[in-house]
């Protein structure tokens, strides 16, 4: 067995508890380092274990990043000229042309989850920093649903949300996204996971009235 194969088979231990299946993951934070003390050690140990680290952050918190990453030990600029880490400014991936498209941002990810499988990667660990979203959280809300349409049983995908930023009523929606989460530091199953279709369906029942209203009023 080669070491490749090996790392496959052991356990992804995050955030007080074991990674199953289900690797699309929402996690809260109240503050940076709460945010770092649990992300650190997964992103460690995927790099030692010779996985692949995707990481798409803010372009203003990017050398922010850079230094808890380094505090951890990791030397960023080495594993990025080789390949290994790969960091994106979120402006460029999800506005490549000032605007959101939810299908070229899914064949995205398609193409760099696959794209370092083919390059000999047996995982990919994702940090995806999400506080890029704008006027239209209804947008944010149908992509994180329609992204659970793909099977993700092989590279964790963690979506980070910062709670002082956000409504409990948004915060609600994401977590019915997302199979996973990571609360008070800790992995568990979603209790409030809805599948696409159901979701879905409720997002537009929740905008019908406001667009039949919208009508009437002109």
């Amino acid at each position: 067995m080669n070491a490749i194969e090996n790392n496959a088979e052991k356990p992804i231990c995050f955030a007080g508890s074991q990674l199953g299946l289900q690797r699309h993951i929402c996690a809260f934070f109240n503050t940076s380092e709460e945010k770092y003390r649990v992300l650190l050690p997964f992103i460690k140990e995927g790099l030692e274990r010779g996985e692949r680290a995707f990481h798409i952050v803010d372009p203003a918190q990017r050398e922010t990043h850079l230094r808890q990453l380094a505090t951890a030990g990791i030397d960023a600029a080495s594993v990025e000229e080789k390949g290994q880490l790969e960091l994106r400014d979120w402006n460029d991936f999800y506005f490549a042309d000032g605007r959101f498209d939810e299908a070229r941002t899914i064949a995205q990810w398609g193409a760099a989850l696959e794209g370092a499988v083919q390059r000999g990667y047996q995982r990919t660990r994702v940090i995806a920093h999400m506080a890029w979203e704008r006027d239209d959280a209804g947008q944010l809300l149908r992509y994180e649903s329609n992204f659970n349409r793909t099977p993700r049983t092989r590279d964790p995908v963690i979506c980070i949300y910062d709670l002082s930023k956000h409504s409990a009523a948004f915060i609600l929606d994401i977590m019915r996204t997302h199979p996973m989460i990571i609360i008070g530091g800790i992995l568990q199953e979603n209790p409030f996971y809805v599948p696409p279709d159901q979701f879905l369906q409720e997002l537009r029942a929740r905008r019908a009235p406001s667009e039949v209203s919208t009508t009437a009023a002109n």
